[in-house]
């Protein structure tokens, strides 16, 4: 069987002639009609009321932060057990990022340990909604407004991630999105600033554009960055919308067949915890024993199967300047791995893969089948 990648993204066919317009009309860069088509599609999709478009997601959480002021010393509140432009991000401002711990069956941040952290410095909670699997936004809310926090969603893994029948990134006082090549809808790169806020929409969009005055043709009121999408990616992007639900349907489909696939093993999925819809960006499994996540993934790589461990939690880098006990990510992060899991994944491809994980465990006399 062909070597089985553990993503790839699926095309509808108008993203050909979305881009071939875009080269014939001459607007290929931060201008054209595909940009502020895409913000408005995209916004609306969500949920909010506006949107600026951006190069990838981690300058998407960039730029959130600066449009909420945050800045030298102040302290956000992140998941250790996140991947790592989470936790950038809030350095790029100067800021301190504040590791919490996460809950063992959803995998999301633990608002418990999230109230335990806030201090007379904190300014921001940022919920990661990691996986695709939302974080608990009622609880989240009710934290940051009762301690006059704002909220940042982190919704790069979860784009039509539901909670309570509301998509993620229509909680928070920022949401930040990204489209990379594994995601739900891709721009191949680029990312998303969505908010309900029109003043930090405006200031979002100021400077993203260098800080270029809105009454004054090429006067700057400040410093600002370079941090635009291209037509041709709003392009793609306006096209990749057309099929969102169904990718995300597919792709439920295929998790399902895979919890089917594995079941008897001793193995967890991550699944759904509470009344939210994961639309399950990686299909993530856990592994009782940490030492075989390792040996396992080696096996399937042999089989022609690529995985992903999950994200090592931030606090054992090394990079942020101070360790503590997350109990809960570090069991997460050294047993996880994510499976293949785009949305034209085959009946054959994913028996295949679960036969695969089956026989190591029969191989190495781990089943008492």
């Amino acid at each position: 069987m062909k070597r089985i990648n553990v993503y790839q993204p699926r095309f509808c066919g108008l993203e050909r002639e979305y881009v071939v317009d875009c080269i014939e009309s001459t607007w290929i860069s931060s201008k054209g009609k595909y940009i502020a088509l895409f913000e408005e599609q995209f916004a609306k999709y969500v949920g909010c009321k506006f949107g600026t478009s951006v190069m990838n997601g981690t300058v998407a959480l960039h730029l959130g932060l600066l449009s909420l002021g945050i800045t030298d010393e102040d302290e956000v509140i992140v998941p250790t057990f996140t991947y790592i432009a989470s936790v950038n991000a809030i350095k790029y401002v100067s800021a301190v990022p504040v590791f919490c711990d996460s809950k063992i069956d959803s995998w999301q941040m633990d608002p418990d340990d999230v109230e335990r952290k806030i201090t007379s410095k904190t300014k921001a909670i940022m919920a990661v909604h990691l996986y695709g699997h939302p974080c608990e936004m009622d609880r989240l809310r009710e934290i940051a407004d009762k301690h006059s926090l704002y909220l940042i969603e982190d919704c790069a893994e979860a784009i039509g991630s539901e909670y309570k029948g509301h998509k993620v990134g229509s909680f928070g006082d920022v949401a930040c999105f990204s489209f990379f090549g594994n995601k739900n809808i891709t721009t191949g790169e680029g990312g998303m600033v969505l908010t309900n806020n029109e003043e930090i929409y405006k200031r979002a969009a100021n400077l993203k554009t260098q800080g270029i005055s809105y009454t004054k043709e090429y006067w700057h009121d400040y410093i600002g960055y370079n941090f635009r999408m291209t037509n041709i990616q709003a392009a793609i992007g306006v096209a990749q919308l057309t099929m969102i639900d169904k990718n995300i349907k597919d792709k439920a489909i295929v998790f399902e067949k895979y919890k089917e696939g594995l079941s008897g093993l001793p193995i967890s999925m991550l699944d759904r915890v509470g009344e939210v819809k994961n639309t399950y960006w990686m299909c993530c499994i856990q592994v009782e024993d940490e030492k075989v996540r390792d040996d396992l993934r080696k096996y399937l790589d042999l089989k022609g199967i690529e995985t992903r461990p999950t994200f090592y939690s931030c606090h054992n880098l090394g990079l942020f300047g101070y360790n503590s006990e997350y109990p809960n990510a570090d069991y997460l992060s050294v047993r996880g791995i994510n499976l293949p899991s785009y949305p034209d994944l085959t009946d054959e491809q994913i028996d295949y893969i679960c036969n695969s994980i089956r026989e190591y465990y029969e191989s190495n006399n781990a089943l008492d089948m």
